[in-house]
């Protein structure tokens, strides 16, 4: 049975929570999680989640069977907490993030700060800022570096010490991810570091065994090709000349035989398989392949460092077993059991696995936490994400699959109003953004929500181009921004109406970053079927893509853009919006943040210029400080409030 731990009053006790019960609809889906990452020591002494202060991100550490609060860390000033980790039982080791005037959203620039469970022992560990200057290069003090440092691998049983990635930087604070990455082997109390390896590609992720020896390495090369080496005889060896034959070939974990790995990898154009590689002998064996959808998580025995389950969404969660008799997949199994319609991770856990952090989660509720301790076989109640939400009044998100107009399958979802059918309802098309890389995924989607709960259904698809769905799939959406994706668009919308009997008077196309460019591109192509259209943080001129914004800035980003868009002239402007405008109807609302780097402010006003030559009325919102979507709670309850005015009056409800 569950019971609310001591958690929330202990924490009340000392930081500030809204009084959820004033804040309107707008508010409620607009605010942040009180609660999240929470995590538990290795040998499960103590437990801790960032929750919010001030606005602020705030580590809390709490006595696990009291649930006492230990500590807290509230940084000073400007700065906040970001993502941490338990580097032995006593230690924490956490990213420093700052919140600039210009960016609402917190900025990392590398360094790292620890603190022990007690509050003791603090200090930059690691970064800019971190020690003091020394010449030559037998580091004995912790010196300033300019570099961005993440966590690698705490390495926990090294009580002294844990890995990180160094990314260099590129002028001023901008990382350089096309450079070479280093890995230091960082002491945890001193922060005095010493070099481990050098990556041999741009991009790099690593792969460490249960020694903290980095043994694999994956990358992208200048030509955005993606290549895997592993270490052998001190070198790093390309596994190219092993001619696997696999495209989007990189290592998942570990297997019980030594120069053998799980790795994932695709043939021609078929969806992301699992394979298990020999690389001794240059040979392959497929383990598991969805013939529909890739691979949407591994899931990895921490102790062991062996892949045990692989996690799937066509249409809801699936986990498939790869190890039925590892421990973790019991136990995943016993607790889809004992949370039914919940899909379940396991997010932490102590070394000798004996106590967990459960996240349970799904459509209808962002996330509730939970302690289980296999040793009493007990599951009990943390905290939830957003503890202000009923997810009993929440909406239903439902898959739903279409064939478009020249045969494809089309995946999608339609959230519908709790305990209301589709029938001449209003619909909200709800375009995701990427679009390559990127898919709508089944869970909770407060804007959506928010939508359902103002008697709207929302309809979110995934297009081609969209990620997940095989290579074949996601190769069919390049250059074809303004054309074929458009038109798995405008083929759901009206499959939902013919299928589900929406209102058909009553639709109107909302979206962000490339959703915010199909909102206008789909409106102009059928101008007849959209009341209204919302751009949040569009692209509106397909051509400006290679002249403005931070894609542009980097040569893999010019050369992703000659990828998916092409430099035909004739077809970007026929895919850009800001050259069709006369071809409009629908009432529209533009939304932008001031400092959006990847679609500049610049692609607005281009937009707004091509209007106001044809006296086309619109609505505008313009947040300062605001990047690529709004990150501050009150800015984003702002538009929300906007955006369901808006759809009001422009559907005349």
């Amino acid at each position: 049975m569950k019971f609310l731990l001591l958690l929330l009053s202990c924490l009340l006790a000392c930081l500030h929570t809204a009084n959820a019960s004033s804040l309107t609809n707008a508010q409620q889906f607009s605010r942040g999680a009180e609660y999240s990452n929470v995590k538990i020591s290795p040998n499960g002494d103590y437990l801790s989640a960032l929750t919010s202060h001030e606005g602020r991100k705030t580590l809390v550490i709490l006595n696990a069977d009291t649930k006492k609060l230990l500590h807290a860390v509230r940084f000073t000033n400007n700065a906040e907490v970001g993502e941490y980790a338990w580097v032995n039982e006593e230690r924490i080791v956490l990213q420093k993030m700052y919140k600039k005037g210009w960016s609402e959203e917190p900025l990392y620039y590398g360094e790292l700060f620890a603190v022990n469970a007690d509050g003791s022992r603090s200090t930059n560990l690691f970064g800019f800022k971190s020690g003091e200057q020394q010449t030559g290069s037998n580091l004995k003090k912790n010196t300033p570096i300019k570099a961005s440092a993440f966590i690698l691998d705490p390495l926990p049983d090294n009580d002294r010490y844990m890995l990180v990635n160094a990314i260099p930087w590129s002028g001023g604070t901008s990382l350089d991810y096309s450079r070479p990455q280093h890995v230091y082997r960082v002491d945890i109390y001193k922060g005095i570091r010493k070099k481990v390896t050098t990556a041999p590609i741009g991009y790099a992720q690593f792969l460490t065994d249960n020694e903290g020896k980095v043994k694999f390495i994956s990358g992208t090369s200048k030509d955005n090709e993606q290549k895997l080496f592993y270490r052998q005889n001190k070198k790093w060896v390309n596994t190219d000349e092993l001619n696997l034959g696999l495209d989007n070939f990189y290592p998942i974990s570990f297997t019980d035989k030594p120069n053998t790995i799980f790795a994932a990898g695709r043939i021609a154009g078929e969806t992301l398989g699992v394979y298990k590689i020999d690389l001794t002998a240059g040979t392959k064996q497929k383990i598991i392949q969805d013939e529909q959808v890739d691979p949407n998580h591994f899931w990895v025995n921490n102790q062991t460092k062996k892949l045990y389950a692989v996690e799937y969404q066509n249409g809801y969660p699936t986990y498939a077993f790869v190890d039925k008799e590892d421990t973790h997949s019991k136990l995943l199994k016993q607790l889809l059991a004992s949370l039914p319609g919940k899909q379940v991770h396991i997010v932490s856990e102590t070394t000798a696995s004996d106590k967990f952090i459960i996240k349970a989660f799904n459509d209808r509720n962002p996330g509730d936490y939970y302690l289980f301790d296999s040793n009493k076989m007990k599951l009990e109640y943390l905290a939830s994400q957003k503890s202000w939400l009923d997810p009993e009044l929440m909406a239903e998100m439902k898959p739903i699959s279409f064939t478009s107009r020249d045969g494809k399958t089309i995946h999608g979802y339609l959230t519908l109003p709790n305990g209301k059918d589709a029938k001449q309802l209003p619909l909200i098309v709800n375009p995701h953004g990427g679009p390559h890389g990127v898919r709508d995924w089944w869970g909770f989607n407060p804007q959506n929500q928010l939508l359902a709960q103002q008697g709207f259904a929302v309809l979110q698809v995934n297009f081609r181009g969209s990620a997940g769905y095989g290579k074949d799939f996601l190769e069919a959406g390049k250059q074809k921004w303004g054309s074929d994706i458009q038109f798995d668009i405008i083929d759901a919308t009206k499959h939902v109406i013919a299928q589900e009997n929406v209102d058909a008077n009553k639709v109107c196309i909302v979206g962000g970053s490339f959703g915010g460019y199909s909102a206008l591109q789909s409106a102009i192509l059928e101008p007849d079927l959209f009341k209204c259209a919302i751009g949040f943080a569009g692209i509106y001129d397909l051509e400006m893509m290679f002249e403005e914004g931070d894609i542009a800035e980097r040569r893999a980003g010019m050369k992703y853009l000659q990828e998916v868009l092409g430099e035909d002239k004739a077809t970007l402007h026929a895919m850009s919006p800001t050259k069709h405008v006369s071809k409009l109807k629908a009432k529209l609302m533009l939304v932008h943040g001031e400092d959006d780097a990847r679609a500049p402010i610049e692609q607005l006003e281009a937009l707004e210029e091509a209007l106001d030559k044809i006296d086309y009325p619109y609505q505008k919102l313009v947040m300062n400080n605001e990047g690529h979507g709004f990150y501050n709670d009150t800015h984003r309850a702002k538009y929300y409030q906007q955006m369901i005015q808006f759809i009001n009056q422009s559907l005349s409800m």
